[in-house]
């Protein structure tokens, strides 16, 4: 249990989204000190904020270590809020497990506590003839996946169904959906706070080290970092040595785990960034009442279309490769999210194919996220990794690996998964 003197090391009022004090577990004395915990999740996104409200579930003492002022800015914010069925990925696979799991149970949860969502429904289109046989595949892959009312349909029915569309044939997914991530991610922080989950926002951990058998977590104010960002190395402010830690941090798990000497490199997977951007539909009314996606590109799901919950259209997103982020960058979210308008020029004959009627400048810069990816150009898309000590032999330690699509929709699966595996 986290000892008192470490609950009362200091307090700091942040601003998050419903303006409720956090404590600060940086000391402010001029040592290092040292605290035990028994459950750290570094990563407030939307997947560490669903394990850490699963142990706290389950009776643990959770501290959630966040770098940023409040919860999920990263990738968690910046993506499409759709609900995946769990169509596309190799059958027994983590993603497809998953994420089929994952979508039951946010229904469910976002049913029984009003959080705002709609079943849409999804049409994956072939635009040529040419695409039928990949279509054919992905609706194999489905039913594998227990995806079970997936169902073909002809171009003219489904262009009967959506009038804008174009398309030659169409793979109806009922079960896909879009969510408001934001009201979820609240909801996990409310419930997590209720069983005694403490949230540290603007803390950071820089690094580890194993020492007796056990990782110490070396933790600093993000402020520090951010001062002293052009060191090679930044003097922790606190180290806390718990019974379990869970890497959920995101873009910058792979770049922590360097950090944790101990840990052999050897199982620190290659990284890779990929921007999506998003283009909006402007001064119109949405032409489709489905979500509609062409056949995967490298990469990515295509130029594909997604309806928020007040029907504003956004395209996207494409796939742009980041080369060189450094740790610094990644830890304190120093990337770039700027949509460049001139983008739009590769949107257009993408979006035309299924959407032929869509107006030259009619696409509005949006906004973009950034994805962490286990593989890169031209590879073959990679699972979710989620390391245990069976693994990599350090106690307590379970690193959360290339969590992108589709993590929002498996977050309460995998954090199922983890309290199951690793709770003890």
């Amino acid at each position: 249990m986290l000892s008192k003197a470490f609950r009362k090391a200091g307090e700091f009022a942040t601003a998050t989204a419903n303006a409720i004090a956090r404590r600060n577990l940086v000391s402010s004395g001029g040592g290092v000190s040292t605290e035990t915990a028994d459950v750290v999740v570094i990563g407030a996104g939307v997947v560490g904020l669903a394990v850490a409200r699963e142990f706290a579930l389950k009776g643990r003492d959770v501290l959630v270590v966040e770098a940023a002022t409040t919860f999920g800015t990263g990738t968690s914010s910046r993506n499409s809020e759709v609900i995946h069925a769990g169509i596309y990925y190799p059958p027994q696979s983590l993603k497809a497990v998953l994420c089929v799991r994952g979508r039951e149970l946010l229904y469910k949860y976002c049913s029984d506590r009003g959080i705002p969502h709609k079943q849409l429904g999804k049409l994956i289109v072939a635009t040529r003839v040419s695409e039928i046989s990949k279509l054919e595949q992905i609706l194999k892959r489905g039913i594998e996946n227990g995806v079970e009312d997936l169902r073909m349909a002809e171009g003219s029915l489904a262009m009967e169904m959506e009038p804008e569309l174009h398309c030659v044939k169409a793979l109806l997914s009922p079960s896909s959906g879009i969510v408001d991530s934001h009201a979820f991610m609240l909801s996990l922080v409310g419930d997590a706070e209720n069983f005694g989950t403490t949230i540290s926002y603007n803390t950071i951990v820089i690094g580890g080290q194993v020492e007796d058998n056990s990782l110490h977590l070396q933790v600093s104010e993000s402020k520090d970092l951010e001062n002293h960002a052009g060191e090679s190395t930044t003097q922790p402010q606190l180290v806390i040595i718990p019974k379990i830690v869970i890497n959920s941090a995101g873009l910058s798990a792979l770049h922590l785990a360097k950090r944790f000497q101990g840990l052999n490199h050897r199982f620190i997977p290659a990284s890779y960034f990929a921007r999506g951007c998003y283009f909006t539909l402007s001064n119109t009314k949405s032409p489709f009442s489905h979500l509609i996606y062409p056949i995967p590109e490298d990469g990515g799901l295509g130029v594909h279309v997604t309806l928020d919950l007040n029907g504003q259209v956004k395209f996207g997103p494409d796939v742009e490769w980041i080369d060189d982020v450094d740790d610094i960058s990644s830890f304190l979210n120093r990337l770039d999210y700027s949509v460049n308008a001139e983008r739009s020029s590769r949107f257009y004959p993408e979006i035309r194919k299924y959407f032929p009627n869509l107006r030259d400048g009619s696409l509005e810069p949006g906004y973009s996220g950034i994805r962490p990816k286990l593989s890169g150009r031209g590879q073959l898309a990679s699972d979710f990794v989620i390391q245990g000590e069976n693994i990599h032999g350090i106690p307590g330690l379970v690193n959360l690996f290339g969590i992108e699509s589709p993590g929002l929709t498996s977050s309460l699966a995998i954090a199922e998964y983890l309290v199951s595996k690793f709770a003890g």
